[in-house]
C-alpha cells in the first residue's frame, strides 16, 4: 500500500525542501519522479538542482535531457513514470492519478495558502477513505519537520 506524506512548507522554498528530500531518497536507494505544474517549472527545478550546492550533485533529468530510464530523478509536468520510480513527489498545486503506483507519494503544500490547505484536507480525507497510510509533516521554524498526524 502506498504511503502518502503531506509536507506543510512554511520557512523554506519548495526547491530548498525538494533538494533535501531528494538527497535523502537517493541515499536510501529510491528512484524518484517529481511532478511540477508545467514545463516552465520543470526547467526551473532542473536548473536549480544543477546549481543549489557547490558540494553536492543530484543526478536528474527531464524530457529536455532524455534517457529517463537512466535517471534516478525524473522531473516532469506529465502524469507518467518513465524512469520506473518508486517515489512520487507532487509539487505545490499538482495532482496525479498515479499515487497507487508508487510506494511513497509526497505532497508539497504551501503553508501560506489557505485554499491549498483546504484542498489538502479534502485529499487527506479521500486518501484515508481509500485506506492509504497518510501522515502530515509541518516545517518547524528551524527547518526541521514535526509529525502532526
Amino acid at each position: 500500500m502506498t504511503e502518502i506524506r503531506f509536507y506543510h512548507l512554511q520557512h523554506q522554498s519548495q526547491a530548498q525542501v525538494l533538494s533535501v528530500i531528494l538527497s535523502k531518497a537517493l541515499e536510501r536507494g529510491h528512484r524518484i519522479l517529481v511532478k511540477m505544474c508545467n514545463t516552465a517549472e520543470v526547467t526551473q527545478m532542473n536548473d536549480y538542482l544543477w546549481t543549489f550546492s557547490p558540494d553536492s550533485f543530484l543526478p536528474h533529468g527531464s524530457e529536455k535531457n532524455g534517457n529517463a530510464e537512466r535517471q534516478p530523478i525524473w522531473i516532469t509536468a506529465e502524469d507518467e513514470n518513465p524512469n520506473k520510480a518508486d517515489v512520487l513527489i507532487l509539487c505545490q498545486g499538482v495532482l496525479s492519478e498515479m499515487q497507487a503506483d508508487f510506494t511513497l507519494c509526497c505532497e508539497m503544500l504551501n503553508g501560506h495558502d489557505q485554499q491549498a490547505i483546504s484542498d489538502a484536507r479534502a485529499r487527506w480525507k479521500t486518501y484515508k477513505e481509500q485506506e492509504f497510510e497518510v501522515t502530515y509533516w509541518q516545517q518547524s521554524e528551524v527547518g526541521g519537520w514535526d509529525k502532526k498526524a
